[in-house]
């Protein structure tokens, strides 16, 4: 055993790529770590200073600690090698193989230790020193025994990787399998229509035509038993049929302010973590068509805001500010969930009894809703704005009555096959990382490869380590002096 302080040898020196704007040079950001290969540029292209490395350097990521990041330095060009001043440098030392040092900086055990020890206000601004970690202990087996566990990792490594990049591509293929269902439920084509259903059983039925009549008159009446109500009626505009698709045979286009009976914005009341009070849904509260109680703010159970704003079952809550591929998510309130209130950047939409909250949020869902909300979002400071006003002219296929319950049953059925599958992956997917962490552990303990009794004794490489590590300090003395 040894401690990281004693293998860690950092010679890089500051560099300004800047004052060479036409030299090119392979920088390890941090940002390139993701993408698994550093960005080749310009000096001019370099904002700020940096640090030179070599290849086979060993960088540790001091910024976000927690986050697994440690990088061997490539040899991806002939251009000066520079790295961002966010890692920390361990330079070649004869003896330790450069990716044996790199995996063990990736045990969960390692980065929870670094994470203790940082300092700073949280997130993006805890930072360790390279002193944090001087006294770290790591096993130092032979030079050769540390080849054969690297390469052991990697074998192992790579199975997993196949089997993650697998269970990958089953989540983007159930994403787009979710999409699917909300796209033929809102064309009409995922359960059998009313219309032909009522022919084949010598029926009558009602069409959406009709049924929309009847919304329009609850709509109408339940404002006329509005005691405070101003002014005149307004009958709510219909959608421009001329430039939709024609419908399903017994449907019809509506707008949501026709379907709808309220349309109001949230309460812009700060809330605060006082459990005591109610529960105030943002707009991170809606996850996947659906509103997720965890990471909750509150209002106190007496104030006004809270009466005003409180859910009723069957409120449509749509997201009207977020980032643009965000932005007009929706969900339902369930008469299940906890009694909640919403916040400014949601909109409530509440439906009269005979429209269905969960067919209109499957369609504002859908990818025919989601090209509606980018064709009328406003834009400012990267942030995307539905207003009320263009939701309530949002226009929505209204099947009948019967028909929009056939979907909502359908879809829900399917969604929660794919949600179980989903949840599969996923608990697949963090058994994989456990397996992972699982053959680190044991690569570190000496029990994933066999000793060799012919490799030179590890004692004998940590000798050369220190009396390596004695020079340098020795020369770096003489060139002060001189």
């Amino acid at each position: 055993m040894t401690t990281l302080g004693n293998v860690r040898k950092d010679k890089s020196k500051s560099i300004i790529p800047s004052k060479t704007p036409s030299q090119m040079f392979e920088l390890y950001s941090v940002p390139s770590f993701s993408v698994g290969e550093p960005e080749i540029v310009y000096g001019s292209d370099v904002g700020s200073s940096k640090r030179t490395v070599e290849v086979d350097t060993v960088l540790l990521c001091k910024i976000n600690p927690r986050i697994n990041r440690a990088w061997v330095v490539g040899n991806y060009s002939n251009h000066q090698k520079i790295a961002s001043t966010e890692w920390i440098e361990f330079f070649q030392t004869e003896g330790l193989f450069p990716k044996y040092l790199c995996y063990y900086l990736q045990q969960n055990a390692f980065r929870d230790f670094l994470a203790t020890n940082a300092s700073g206000v949280g997130g993006s601004l805890m930072r360790v020193r390279g002193s944090t970690f001087s006294d770290y202990p790591i096993p130092l087996p032979p030079l050769p025994e540390q080849r054969r566990i690297v390469a052991a990792i990697e074998t192992q490594f790579a199975r997993l990787d196949a089997s993650a990049a697998a269970l990958r591509r089953i989540q983007a293929n159930l994403k787009r399998y979710r999409a699917s269902v909300l796209k033929d439920a809102c064309e009409g084509r995922l359960v059998p229509a009313e219309a032909e259903l009522a022919r084949s059983e010598g029926r009558e039925y009602e069409p959406a035509a009709v049924l929309l009549e009847r919304i329009l008159a609850q709509r109408r009446a339940r404002w006329e038993s509005q005691e405070k109500r101003r002014g005149k009626y307004r009958e709510p505009a219909a959608p421009d049929a001329s430039a939709l698709p024609e419908p399903p045979e017994g449907w019809v286009w509506a707008t949501v302010e026709q379907l709808s009976i309220r349309i109001q914005y949230g309460t812009s009341r700060k809330a605060s973590g006082d459990a005591e009070g109610v529960p105030v849904l943002r707009m991170g509260n809606i996850q996947e068509g659906a509103l997720e109680f965890s990471d909750l703010k509150y209002l106190p159970s007496q104030d006004e805001e809270v009466e005003k704003t409180l859910l009723n079952p069957g409120d449509l809550v749509f997201n009207r500010t977020n980032s643009p591929e965000l932005v007009g998510k929706s969900a339902v309130y369930k008469e299940s969930h906890p009694s909640a209130c919403f916040a400014s950047y949601l909109i409530r939409v509440s439906f009269p009894e005979d429209c269905l909250p969960d067919y209109v949020c499957f369609f504002i869902n859908s990818q025919h809703g989601r090209a509606y909300i980018a064709q009328v979002r406003s834009q400012q400071v990267g942030q995307a704005n539905v207003n009320g006003t263009k939701l309530a002219a949002m226009p929505i296929p209204l099947p009948p009555l019967a028909e929009q319950r056939r979907i909502v049953a359908e879809v829900e059925r399917r969604l929660s096959v794919a949600q179980q599958a989903e949840a599969a992956v996923e608990a697949s997917l963090a058994r994989a990382e456990r397996l992972r962490q699982s053959i680190l552990k044991q690569a570190f303990s000496g029990r994933l490869v066999p000793q060799d009794p012919g490799d030179e004794p590890a004692s004998a490489l940590l000798e050369r380590i220190r009396a390596e590590r004695e020079g340098g300090e020795t020369q770096g003395r003489k060139g002060a002096k001189v």
